[in-house]
């Protein structure tokens, strides 16, 4: 997959086939739409385009928008490379953009710069200033520019909206089946191990601290997760505790992973975290060893988990 970060940066010989949006999740419902658009580029005789925006336009365009988003930015990537997409093109999304008018958009960006042969889009999308022009606009500037519009049922959007909705509330409530079942992959996140307080060495489960750089990531709800770690491309086992510390009085959120079998030292290191099952809320014990028997006996839910995966 060609990456560009600016429309202005792509380039092609050939007729593109594109679709836009933010994907978030890159989920099954999104896969089906994709799949749409490898499909029509007739074995080669088009390329196939996804044009999506970072930052999310509702960081630029909302005060003090809270979104949590399912992927970030490297994420989002990742996934969609894995979809067969030949170009993606990630365009810095400011309010000079959001001023294009419908007509600049199609024939500056669609039409000079994408060489669009057909565009796979929503029924219900909206774009151009103030998002005034709709889908049979579109269609219009179809007919006037020479280039095809496929519309997206509403069924297929409704699929695509309820998948995200799910995914969202599924992770804030420890449902990792369901968001995972929507996903169509293990919901996961990347970070680097940084040093923390380091008691969980002190009681034979000594942890690996993620440092989440994108505040924008959506943390699922606070508890102990059975995982899957990829620590120097292998795949480790573990549980993790995204929570408070409530019973060292810990004063902040942490995402703590203790792997098994695992003894490397890897500060500094970035590593992939997939979340495969919620195993209980998070605690506040009356003593330490306390919580040290806990875990004991969430190692072995854990155990028990992987062996059946």
């Amino acid at each position: 997959m060609k990456l560009f970060h600016s429309i202005n940066d792509f380039r092609s010989t050939k007729k593109t086939i594109l679709t836009l949006g933010t994907f978030d999740g890159v989920h099954i419902g999104h896969k089906k739409i994709l799949e749409r658009i490898t499909q029509n580029t007739e074995n080669g005789k088009y390329e196939s385009l996804v044009l999506t925006f970072f930052p999310h336009p509702r960081m630029v365009l909302q005060d003090k928008s809270e979104i949590r988003l399912l992927n970030t930015i490297t994420e989002k990537t990742k996934l969609l490379e894995q979809t067969g997409i030949e170009n993606l093109v990630i365009h810095p999304f400011d309010e000079s953009f959001s001023r294009l008018t419908a007509e600049e958009f199609v024939h500056s960006i669609l039409v000079d710069q994408f060489h669009i042969h057909k565009i796979i889009i929503g029924y219900d999308h909206r774009f151009g200033r103030n998002r005034t022009a709709n889908i049979d606009n579109l269609i219009a500037f179809g007919v006037e520019y020479g280039f095809e519009v496929e519309q997206i049922s509403a069924q297929e959007i409704q699929d695509v909206s309820v998948s995200s909705t799910k995914i969202r509330t599924a992770l804030q409530e420890g449902n990792m089946a369901l968001a995972n079942d929507y996903l169509g992959y293990q919901y996961f996140f990347s970070g680097e191990v940084v040093k923390g307080k380091q008691l969980g060495r002190t009681i034979g489960f000594p942890t690996a601290n993620i440092k989440i750089e994108e505040d924008y990531k959506l943390i699922p709800k606070n508890g102990v997760y059975v995982v899957k770690a990829i620590v120097d491309q292998k795949e480790i086992f573990g549980m993790m505790n995204i929570g408070f510390n409530p019973t060292v009085d810990g004063q902040k959120q942490t995402i703590e992973v203790h792997l098994f079998d695992f003894n490397d030292t890897i500060y500094g290191k970035k590593i992939e975290v997939s979340l495969l099952q919620y195993l209980r809320e998070e605690q506040k014990f009356d003593s330490v060893e306390q919580l040290k028997e806990q875990l004991n006996q969430d190692k072995i839910a854990a155990l028990d988990f992987v062996s059946q995966v």
